[in-house]
C-alpha cells in the first residue's frame, strides 16, 4: 500500500480520572487508553504505523464547534478544588471533570487534527487517533457523556476550512448515539452523519427523540443525518453488516465523501457493560475494510467509547491491522439480521428514500401505530433534554441494582480471541506474457519447475485443443501453481492474462482445494455450464445478458439494461447483492473474471477488485483476456491494497434495473438472509436477537 497508517497516542491523555464516587462515570478509566495502546505494541502493529506527535488544539480550533462561553468555563477547571469540580460537573450530564481534563481534552482534539492534516496532505493514507476524553456527545455549550470537546465535529469543520473538503462522511459505530455530532451538522449538507446506537424506543441513554430513525436533519441538511436505532440488545455481526450493505454504503457511495471519519466506539462489541451487543471484535476489521475505498482511502478513525478492556483492545487491533492493509479475517457467525434489526433497517431506508436515489426502491414505511416507548417514557417521567443526564434522583437506586446484574452478566460472557491474521510473504503475483510489462510492486509469477509428462497430458486432454502449443500447456500449469501457492497462503492474490477466461476459470474451479469458491463473472460472455453445475462454486454474473437457462441455485445472474458500463448499476449491484451473497457464502477463494467485451469502467472495476478482498482472507485471483491489457495496471493497484479512486456523486440506476434487483432479492433472500431489508411482519412473531 502506498504511504502508511498513522497512529497517534500520548500517555498524557491517561492522566486524569474520576475523583469521587459516581456509579455512572466509574467505567471511564485511564486503562481504556493504556490497554488499547499496549495491545498494539504487543502485537507489533504499533511499530508498523507512522507515529505522529500530539499537540494541543488552539482556542480558535475548539471554537469551530463550541461556544466561547463554554470554552471559558472549561478553562477554569484546572484551578478548581474538588468541591468546585463536583459542583461544576453537576451542570452537565454523565461526565466528570478533573484538574487535568482541560489539558487532556485539548490534546484529544489536537491529536485528531494532526491525523486530519497528515491524511489530507498525503503524508499517510489513513490512521487512528487513540484519544481521551472521547468527544461525540459533547455539544456546543455542554459537556456530556464523558465528553468535553467534540473531537470529530471540530475535525470535520477543520477539514472543510483548512483542507477544502467539500463532503465529509462521519460513521459513528459507538453503541451510544453521538447527539453532539448530529446537532453540529443537522442543517449542513456537506457532512453526512451516520449513527447506529442502542435506543430501545428511547428508553436507553441519552433518551432522545432525536436519536430515532426519523431525525433526518433539517433545512438543507435534510437527508444527511442517518440514524439506525437498535431497539433490542444482542445485535451481532450479521446485523452490523446488513446495515452497512443496505443503508450506509449505498448512501455513502452516492454522497462520495472527500474524507471519512470513524467515531470508533467499541462499546458496540461483545462483552461491553454499556452495549450488551454480541458482535465479535473481528467484525470491525470488515467494517473498516468496507469504508477504505471511499474518499480515495482517506480514513481517520478516532477512539470514542469501549468499556470492556478485553474486547476494546481486541477491536482496536482489528481496526488498525485493517488500516495497515492486512487481509481481513474470515467473517464469523454470519446468518442473517434478526427481526428487530430488519425493522430498524427498513425504517431507515424508507424514511430516506426521498433523499437518496439509491434507496428510492425501498419498501414504504410501516403504518403509524402506538409506540410502547411513549408509555415507557411516561412511566419514567419523560426523557432528559439534549444536555441532560440519563436519569433523575428517583432512578438512582434501580440503576445500582441493574448495574450489579450487568456486571454479573459481563463476567459470564466468553468469546474466542480473534485468530492471528497472518499476511502472506508475497502480496500479489502476476502471470503475464513476456510482452506485457509488470506494474511496480507485482513480481511476475512462474512455477518453480515445469509440468511433468502426466500433467501435460491431463491438461491437454481436459482443457486444450490438439492444435495448442506447449506454451499453452505451460501457462495452464503456471496458473494452477499460482492458485496452489495462494491456497497455501504463500501468496495473497494474483492476476493472470489468459487466451480464454472460460477455459481458465473452468480449470481453476476444478483444481481449487477450497470447499467454496465465489466466481464473479463480469461481462456478456456466457459462463461455462461445467462451472454452473459445480456445487462448490457460487457464480454471480453481472451483465446485460439474459439469465442462463440453468435453474441452479449456485448461479445468480444480475442483469443490467446498459450492461457493465453503467457505473451506478454496477455499484448498486455490488453493494446490495454481491457483497451480502459473498459474505454469507464465506468462500475460501474468489475468482474475478472480466469476460470478453466487458465494458465496466476503470473506477467501478477497481472498487470491485478492492471490495472483494474482504473475503477469503484476501485470496482473490483475477482473470483477464490476454488481448485486454489496459486493465492490468488498475487491477494490480487494487490487488496491492491501494484505494480505488472516488467515483464522484452517483445517481441510482434506472427503474428497470432497480425493479430487477428487488425481484432478485425477494427470490433469493430465503436462502441468503443477508439480502433481507425488511422484516416479515413488524407487528407479529417478534424474534429476539
Amino acid at each position: 500500500m502506498k504511504m502508511g497508517t498513522a497512529l497517534i497516542y500520548d500517555e498524557e491523555m491517561t492522566k486524569y480520572k474520576l475523583l469521587w464516587v459516581d456509579p455512572v462515570c466509574k467505567i471511564e478509566v485511564p486503562e481504556r487508553l493504556i490497554v488499547s495502546y499496549e495491545a498494539l505494541v504487543k502485537s507489533g502493529l504499533a511499530d508498523r504505523c507512522v507515529s505522529i506527535p500530539v499537540r494541543e488544539a488552539t482556542e480558535p480550533e475548539i471554537l469551530l464547534a463550541h461556544s466561547e462561553e463554554y470554552l471559558e468555563a472549561v478553562k477554569k477547571t484546572p484551578f478548581m478544588h474538588l468541591e468546585e469540580l463536583m459542583t461544576f460537573t453537576q451542570k452537565y450530564g454523565d461526565v466528570y471533570f478533573h484538574p487535568n481534563i482541560y489539558h487532556c481534552a485539548k490534546l484529544a482534539v489536537g491529536a485528531t487534527l494532526q491525523l486530519v492534516d497528515n491524511v489530507m496532505t498525503g503524508k499517510v493514507r489513513n490512521g487512528m487517533a487513540l484519544v481521551r476524553p472521547p468527544g461525540h456527545h459533547s455539544q456546543s455549550s455542554a459537556a456530556n457523556g464523558f465528553c468535553v470537546f467534540n473531537n470529530v465535529a471540530i475535525a470535520a469543520q477543520y477539514a472543510k476550512k483548512h483542507h477544502k473538503a467539500k463532503r465529509v462522511l462521519i460513521v459513528d459505530w459507538d453503541v451510544h448515539h453521538g447527539q453532539g455530532v448530529q446537532y453540529c451538522f443537522e442543517d449542513d449538507p456537506s457532512v453526512l452523519y451516520f449513527s447506529w446506537h442502542r435506543y430501545e424506543h428511547q428508553s436507553f441513554w441519552p433518551n432522545l427523540k432525536e436519536s430515532d430513525f426519523d431525525s433526518v436533519g433539517s433545512g438543507k441538511g435534510a437527508g444527511f443525518n442517518v440514524n439506525v436505532p437498535w431497539n433490542q440488545v444482542g445485535m451481532g455481526n450479521s446485523d452490523y453488516l446488513a446495515v452497512f450493505f443496505h443503508v450506509l454504503l449505498p448512501v455513502a457511495y452516492e454522497f462520495s465523501p472527500d474524507l471519512v471519519f470513524i467515531c470508533a466506539g467499541f462499546d458496540s462489541a461483545i462483552g461491553d457493560p454499556e452495549g450488551h451487543m454480541s458482535a465479535t471484535p473481528d467484525i470491525f476489521a470488515h467494517l473498516t475494510h468496507l469504508l477504505m475505498n471511499l474518499a480515495d482511502g482517506k480514513v481517520c478513525a478516532v477512539l470514542e467509547g469501549g468499556y470492556n478492556l478485553t474486547s476494546l483492545a481486541q477491536s482496536v487491533c482489528q481496526t488498525v491491522q485493517t488500516l495497515l492493509g492486512d487481509p481481513a479475517p474470515r467473517p464469523a457467525q454470519l446468518a442473517g439480521p434478526c427481526e428487530s434489526a430488519l425493522e430498524s433497517i427498513h425504517s431507515a431506508r424508507s424514511i430516506h428514500k426521498k433523499y437518496w436515489s439509491c434507496l428510492q426502491h425501498a419498501a414504504t414505511p410501516f403504518p403509524e401505530e402506538p409506540s410502547s416507548k411513549h408509555r415507557r417514557l411516561a412511566q419514567q417521567g419523560g426523557s432528559q433534554g439534549p444536555q441532560g443526564s440519563a436519569g433523575g434522583d428517583a432512578q438512582k437506586e434501580p440503576e445500582k441494582e441493574e448495574e450489579k446484574v450487568e456486571e454479573k452478566e459481563e463476567e459470564e460472557i466468553v468469546w474466542p480471541e480473534p485468530l492471528q491474521r497472518v499476511a502472506p510473504s508475497l502480496h500479489s503475483a502476476l502471470l503475464l506474457p513476456d510482452t506485457v510489462e509488470c506494474p511496480d510492486g507485482c513480481p511476475r509469477f512462474s512455477a518453480a519447475h515445469g509440468p511433468g509428462p502426466l500433467e501435460r497430458a491431463r491438461l491437454r486432454k481436459n482443457y486444450l485443443k490438439e492444435s495448442e502449443d506447449e506454451a499453452s500447456v505451460t501457462l495452464l500449469y503456471n496458473l494452477t501453481a499460482l492458485l496452489g501457492q495462494m491456497e497455501k497462503n504463500e501468496i495473497r492474490n494474483g492476476l493472470a492474462l489468459v487466451p480464454d477466461v472460460s477455459m481458465a476459470a473452468t480449470l481453476l474451479t476444478s483444481a481449487s482445494l477450497s470447499k467454496r469458491v465465489l466466481l464473479v463473472w463480469m461481462g456478456e460472455g456466457p459462463v461455462p455450464a461445467q462451472i454452473i453445475e459445480d456445487e462448490k462454486t457460487l457464480v454471480v454474473h453481472i451483465g446485460s445478458m439474459e439469465p442462463h437457462e440453468s435453474q441452479s441455485k449456485h448461479y445468480i445472474p444480475i442483469t443490467l439494461k446498459k450492461g457493465c458500463g453503467d457505473t451506478a448499476g454496477v455499484v448498486q449491484a455490488v453493494l446490495g447483492l454481491l457483497l451480502p451473497l459473498g459474505y454469507q457464502y464465506e468462500p475460501g477463494l474468489v475468482l474475478l473474471v472480466r469476460s470478453g467485451g466487458c465494458q465496466v469502467k476503470e473506477g467501478p472495476w477497481q472498487q470491485l477488485t478492492c471490495l472483494l478482498q474482504g473475503l477469503a482472507l484476501g485470496h482473490t485471483l483475477v482473470l483477464l483476456q490476454e488481448n485486454e491489457t489496459a486493465p492490468v495496471g488498475i487491477t494490480a493497484s487494487g490487488l496491492l491494497g491501494n484505494a480505488a479512486p472516488s467515483l464522484g456523486p452517483l445517481v441510482a440506476s434506472g427503474p428497470e434495473d432497480v425493479g430487477s434487483f428487488e425481484r432478485l432479492r425477494l427470490r433469493l433472500q430465503t436462502h441468503w438472509p443477508l439480502l433481507q431489508t425488511t422484516a416479515p411482519d413488524k407487528r407479529r412473531n417478534k424474534m429476539d436477537c
